[in-house]
């Protein structure tokens, strides 16, 4: 009998200790109207505030021309030029060939092989950190204001 009576406490305390801290906490969080003006108001600027993180830094990405490259060398893309609004040409190297690629968003096709290789004298910039070249860009624009601000 004495257990039966333990179990029916151990029963009712866990049925009602829930209850009861939903209920505490019930009264220390503020109610708050979900279609108020100011609720909508902030959650629409938090929203519109996101949106524009997101396509600013996919603007800064494509400015700086951030690209996944090789990790171990094989191969590197030795120059590229953009052709249309989606379209790119670009000369790869993979070991001592060279192959010029066309590439659009549904297909990579070769339209040569070069029999020279072509150096360029050009540094590599796919040694450089996202810092290095994030310092690059800003200089570079710095150097545009100040030539157009000393014109008059």
């Amino acid at each position: 009998m004495k257990l039966l009576a333990t179990l029916l406490m151990l029963i009712l305390l866990q049925v009602f200790s829930g209850q009861l801290i939903a209920a505490e906490i019930n009264t220390q969080l503020p109610t708050v109207d979900p279609v108020s003006s100011s609720y909508l108001i902030k959650l629409t600027l938090a929203l519109v505030f996101i949106l524009l993180l997101i396509f600013g830094l996919a603007w800064m990405m494509k400015k700086m021309q951030l690209t996944q490259h090789s990790q171990n060398g094989l191969i590197k893309i030795v120059s590229a030029i953009s052709v249309g609004q989606r379209d790119r040409i670009a000369l790869i190297q993979v070991g001592d060939e060279q192959v010029l690629l066309g590439l659009t968003p549904g297909r990579i096709e070769k339209l040569h092989t070069l029999k020279t290789i072509v150096n360029t004298d050009l540094k590599e910039v796919d040694n450089q950190s996202f810092g290095e070249k994030f310092n690059q860009l800003l200089n570079r624009d710095n150097h545009k204001n100040r030539d157009s601000s000393h014109v008059d």
